[in-house]
């Protein structure tokens, strides 16, 4: 087996149209997953009754079984409850009518709170507790103490982790191949398939996603830099 360097640039053009595909799984499973991970882990952190058990086994069983087996059992439990639901309530929805991309969303967005609920913890807990006290001294409200005070420290401590978080998802999202979803890294698959041009495919998949991670990386060194320069009361 011969390696063609020029192919490499053609599988690179060809799999930019799935470019798209991989940031919005990313994107989508990220911000959703922050959102989750935050309620998780106020729940937590203040031991709401009931849900601060159901937070524990929910944050245990994510970060203990794997990303696929996530993404496979929302793929075909959630189809079999709605498709039982349907068909119990006579509805007229069905389950095919769900796009695949969905249930990557749906599974990702699991996943990705979970671990974001552990890095949202640590940093409200890293935030000193006696600006929450200051504030409440002034008459705020332990909405706006959270909103105004606590969060945005928080976020500036966790945000090398964010990122670390968020290029591991964008490496996870390859998994949603396996329901369908055409990825870069489905892509790769098809062009190579096609072409019987697979390492110079694999090889066009790499540089891509590596690009990526080199943008995410270097998006998160400008807003950490910013937040330095806030926090030391300078102009950004």
């Amino acid at each position: 087996m011969r390696l063609d360097p020029t192919f490499i640039w053609t599988a690179l053009t060809m799999l930019l149209s799935a470019i798209p595909t991989t940031l919005a799984i990313t994107a989508v499973s990220m911000l959703c997953g922050l959102v989750i991970g935050t309620a998780v882990a106020l729940i937590r952190i203040y031991k709401v009754p009931v849900l601060h058990r159901a937070a524990n086994a929910y944050v245990t069983f994510i970060r203990g079984t794997p990303m696929l087996t996530h993404l496979l059992l929302i793929y075909f439990g959630l189809s079999f409850v709605l498709d039982s639901l349907s068909s119990r309530y006579g509805w007229s929805f069905n389950s095919v009518s769900i796009p695949m991309i969905g249930f990557a969303y749906t599974a990702f967005s699991i996943t990705a709170g979970a671990y974001l609920s552990e890095v949202v913890r640590a940093g409200l807990l890293a935030v000193n507790k006696g600006q929450l006290e200051a504030a409440y001294s002034i008459g705020m409200t332990t909405r706006q103490a959270m909103l105004r005070i606590v969060f945005p420290q928080a976020f500036a401590i966790v945000l090398p982790n964010l990122s670390n978080s968020t290029i591991s998802m964008l490496h996870g999202s390859t998994l949603a191949f396996t329901v369908s979803v055409v990825d870069m890294n489905a892509k790769s698959q098809i062009v190579a398939s096609a072409n019987w041009k697979f390492l110079e495919s694999y090889i066009a998949a790499a540089i891509l996603y590596w690009g990526l991670t080199i943008v995410i990386e270097r998006l998160a060194s400008v807003m950490e830099k910013r937040m330095q320069v806030h926090s030391r009361g300078g102009v950004s």
